[in-house]
């Protein structure tokens, strides 16, 4: 397990996930979406793919997402491991509406120093909208590149509950990480 991609909707946890397993593995982690926005307005970085292509052929990364889709299948060819956050709305929800709404009364910066405002709740690409709309959408995708030959040998570790990948987490060290 050098070359990981945590994979889910939003909300998922993701990024947590993926920041503990570089701090476990001492594999370097890249935030997708901190790649993709550079500056205000949700400026999109002009040289995205070429960034990412230039980072998925080092031997070792891990990113959290299972690409936007101009580098989707670069990733997925070049990835070892997907760990795939398979939660359910149920769980999903509550967590990414608490993180919006933190966001937005806070007005935390995230990518590029963008926010998240009260008007960009009633877009449908706000988090929450995106969340709850494409949830069936984005587990059918992942589900299908698991089991595409293209990703072959792609080994592919999927938690259905928070729970589990907590405890999968907890196992994981830089000594054990081969073995996987």
């Amino acid at each position: 397990m050098r070359r990981i991609l945590v994979a889910g909707i939003t909300g998922a946890g993701k990024s947590t996930m993926a920041r503990a397993l570089s701090t476990r593995l001492a594999v370097p982690y890249h935030e997708m979406d901190a790649l993709h926005y550079t500056g205000p307005g949700w400026t999109v970085n002009g040289e995205f793919a070429a960034r990412i292509a230039e980072i998925a052929s080092s031997p070792a990364w891990i990113f959290d997402s299972y690409g936007y889709p101009e580098v989707r299948d670069l990733l997925w060819e070049r990835a070892d491991t997907v760990i795939w956050l398979d939660y359910g709305r149920r769980v999903i929800m509550p967590r990414v509406l608490r993180r919006s709404l933190r966001r937005t009364l806070t007005r935390e910066r995230i990518f590029g120093g963008n926010r998240e405002t009260l008007a960009n709740w009633f877009r449908r690409d706000h988090p929450v909208w995106w969340a709850w709309s494409q949830h069936g959408t984005r587990r059918a995708d992942i589900h299908q590149r698991a089991h595409d030959p293209r990703f072959a040998p792609l080994h592919v570790i999927r938690f259905a509950a928070p729970q589990e990948a907590e405890n999968w987490l907890r196992t994981v060290d830089s000594k054990t990480i081969t073995d996987v």
